[in-house]
Parts: C-alpha cells; sequence; structure tokens
C-alpha cells in the first residue's frame, strides 16, 4: 500500500498522537482506503442527488474516511469534536475533520460501541473482526487483507518503534 497516497500520513499522524499501536493504526487505514473508495481521502455517499434525498436519513448522508451516515452520527461527532456537523454536513469532508472522526471513532467505539482495542492489541490483530467496529462483517475478510498489508508497511517504516 502507498502511504504517501491521498490522506494517508495525515491520518498516520492523527493514529500516532492518539497513541495507537501499529496495528491498530493499519486497521484505521484498511478501513479509510476501504470506506473512500481506494481515494484515501473524505468522500460524499455515492449517488446522484435524487438518490441520496430518497433516503431516510437525507440530509445526513454517509461522508468522510468512515462514511459517517445518519443526525444522530452527525450529533454526537459535533459534541465530542466541538464542530456543528449538523448545521455544515461538508465540514466531514475537510480532511482534518473527517481523520479526527475515524481515528477517535474507531478507538473510542462511537460507532457500533465496538473499539479498536476490543480486536487489536500487542498481543493480537483480529482484523477480520475488527470490522465491527464500523460495520457488522461486510467485507471484514477484504478489509482484514488491507489491513495486513498496512500493518507490513508501517513496521517496514518503523511505526511506534
Amino acid at each position: 500500500m502507498n502511504l504517501d497516497f491521498g490522506c494517508t500520513r495525515l491520518i498516520l499522524a492523527k493514529c500516532f498522537a492518539e497513541g495507537l499501536l501499529r496495528n491498530q493504526a493499519a486497521y484505521v487505514l484498511a478501513t479509510t482506503w476501504h470506506e473512500s473508495g481506494h481515494t484515501m481521502r473524505p468522500v460524499r455517499e455515492m449517488g446522484g442527488e435524487t438518490y441520496l434525498r430518497s433516503k431516510t436519513y437525507y440530509p445526513y448522508v454517509g461522508m468522510g474516511f468512515v462514511q459517517l451516515t445518519w443526525k444522530r452520527n452527525y450529533e454526537f461527532a459535533s459534541k465530542k469534536l466541538g464542530v456543528d456537523f449538523v448545521a455544515n454536513p461538508r465540514l466531514l469532508l475537510d480532511p482534518e475533520h473527517a481523520g479526527n472522526i475515524i481515528v477517535r471513532g474507531m478507538e473510542q467505539g462511537w460507532f457500533t460501541g465496538k473499539k479498536l482495542a476490543d480486536y487489536i492489541t500487542l498481543q493480537a490483530s483480529n482484523f477480520e473482526g475488527a470490522r465491527r467496529i464500523i460495520n457488522g462483517t461486510d467485507r471484514a475478510a477484504l478489509i482484514a487483507g488491507y489491513a495486513a498489508q498496512y500493518d507490513a508497511d508501517l513496521k517496514a517504516i518503523g511505526y511506534g518503534s
């Protein structure tokens, strides 16, 4: 995986600042890779405006690195970060905000109540199980493969050493 692609370095810096372990940072990057459609940039949920307006959660459509969706999640992130994402949903497309949401959210269990430390520790890297942090088990094996690649790349550059 390319550690210089898109916003990868920004996300890595946030992982490091939060004290995430190498394998935890690898899983954050893998999730970003998957959820951003392999862009490593904050994105808006796919679909035209007519399609998005048909969603029960509109205008709080998936945005950012983690595809934050639903008003209650926008409100939660607003409270945690002190930024009004409810009044200004497009702020979720700012890499700084999107990075804070994915890193802190995965670390603290904002999305499903599951957090990185539930699956990834110094002793174990349950990358497949860690999908439950974001979205059940959909595409868990695929994302686990990305995480293993990122973990090897981060080890090669000495992340956390």
